[in-house]
């Protein structure tokens, strides 16, 4: 298992869930100004004051002095590090700090025994590649430098300036080393520049994709991850979860849908939502939890009790034992057994359907919530949507996820924003605690988490067919 070595900067570690491999060598290229040196040098301060680890600046162009005056603004006292033993800022040519580092016993080695070196940072190497002429000995000189630090075990970071903001051939650096991190500065709003920070490789390590915005503070770098919002605290605090059944989308929900909340699933109509639907609402059965079903056109009961067999759930012994009720539309077949489990609701009108939902449904959610008992709800939306129009949907379901909330039950809804529409689905997505969008582009299926209360959103995932439950994996 590869231990860690801590970046210093905490957006960082969190997107190589723990820091750089301990060992490696990670390029940080970028143009002119993106705080490469600052990234650098709070690596080896962090190194030193959090985890007790010296280092060695090796700069071939700016003084030590310089580096004392300009790092003592983010309060980096290097000269009292250095008088404690823990760092060293030394100034050499590139063709001096090569020439030692291959010499036994030369000044290099001697300095990174004298202080049991762990970290350092070269800035920049870009003078070895474009400061020669021979680029062979150049790939040479840094491949050499790189191998001589893995002798040590010394985690260490080469800088490098980028020439250009566009896209060229990639240096030949880039696949000498273990990482590569890409720092930018780019527009943003018309009025104002971004930093944003990328890893582009690191060996050994599962990292976040993307680009994530950075700020220089007056402590250093501050890095951001992207797709991290805010955590609704006061809706967490129960901590206590619903989970999934599907690995990924509950790592995403950091354990699964908070009891107390609504989702909103919003597919369209060439995804196959009906495993992740059978997975979540099974595992609320099997977990010994009450569950209302509003069933749609396209899933009567006898389909609901196939699809839920293949989750182990045998859901006539349910209905027997009234963990289940439905709510249907539609004047249809019902199994044998289901009668007093299912609340026909066609042909009635809008304030009767809420009228007689309350007087059938509320005096037995009530009854069992006082003897502690769980219940999960399940709303095919656009089912009402198309049996009671936009408007009524949009007072029902404000209604409903308030009560729903307040009584501490935990409820998903069907929707399709692109059919609904904008306003309505807009209203939709305000109104609940969470929104999982999955479609159909070309010949994939993606989810993505797009809100939740622990303020988790996520990239694109594919959605892959697998043949054990719960029958999908997200990739």
């Amino acid at each position: 298992m590869n231990t860690r070595t801590l970046s210093g900067i905490a957006g960082l570690d969190q997107l190589l869930n723990g820091g750089f491999p301990t060992g490696s060598t990670v390029l940080v290229e970028g143009l002119p100004g993106t705080g490469k040196t600052i990234l650098g040098m709070q690596f080896l301060y962090h190194g030193v004051v959090d985890e007790d680890e010296a280092g060695i600046f090796i700069t071939f162009e700016e003084l030590p002095h310089q580096l004392y005056s300009e790092l003592l603004d983010f309060g980096w006292d290097l000269r009292k590090l250095e008088q404690q033993n823990k760092l060293r800022v030394i100034c050499l040519s590139p063709e001096v700090l090569i020439e030692q580092m291959e010499k036994p016993n030369g000044l290099i080695e001697q300095m990174i025994n004298e202080i049991d070196c762990k970290r350092i940072v070269i800035d920049s190497i870009s003078l070895f590649q474009f400061g020669s002429i021979d680029l062979m000995q150049s790939r040479k000189t840094i491949y050499t430098i790189r191998n001589i630090l893995r002798k040590f075990n010394i985690t260490s970071i080469f800088i490098q300036e980028s020439n250009s903001s566009g896209q060229g051939d990639v240096p030949f650096v880039n696949y000498l080393v273990d990482g590569v991190l890409r720092l930018s500065l780019k527009d943003h709003m018309n009025d104002f520049r971004k930093r944003t920070l990328e890893v582009l490789k690191m060996r050994g390590c599962r990292f976040k994709e993307g680009e994530h915005i950075y700020r220089i503070e007056g402590q250093g770098i501050h890095l951001v991850p992207a797709l991290s919002l805010v955590e609704d605290k006061a809706l967490l605090r129960r901590e206590l979860y619903s989970d999934t059944g599907i690995t990924k989308l509950d790592e995403l929900l950091s354990g699964g849908i908070p009891n107390g909340t609504c989702f909103l699933l919003d597919t369209n109509s060439k995804a196959n939502y009906k495993y992740l639907l059978a997975s979540i609402i099974t595992n609320r059965l099997l977990a010994g939890e009450n569950v209302i079903l509003l069933l749609s056109n396209l899933m009567n009961l006898f389909n609901l009790r196939q699809y839920y067999q293949l989750f182990g759930v045998d859901l006539d012994d349910y209905v027997k034992k009234g963990k289940v009720l439905f709510i249907d539309h539609y004047d249809r077949e019902l199994p044998k057994g289901y009668e007093k489990s299912v609340m026909k609701v066609s042909k009635i009108r809008n304030e009767e359907f809420k009228t007689i939902i309350g007087e059938k449904l509320s005096p037995i959610v009530s009854t069992t919530l006082r003897k502690g008992e769980k219940w999960f709800i399940y709303y095919d939306l656009n089912t009402i949507v198309s049996q009671r129009g936009k408007e009524f949907l949009e007072h029902y379901f404000a209604e409903q996820v308030s009560a729903i909330s307040s009584a501490g039950m935990t409820m998903i809804a069907l929707s399709n924003f692109t059919e609904i529409g904008g306003q309505t689905a807009s209203f939709l997505e305000r109104t609940s605690h969470g929104v999982i969008k999955t479609w159909v582009d070309g010949s994939y299926q993606y989810l993505q988490l797009i809100k939740s209360p622990q303020g988790n959103i996520s990239y694109p995932l594919l959605v892959e067919n697998i043949k054990t439950k719960p029958f999908i994996r997200l990739v």
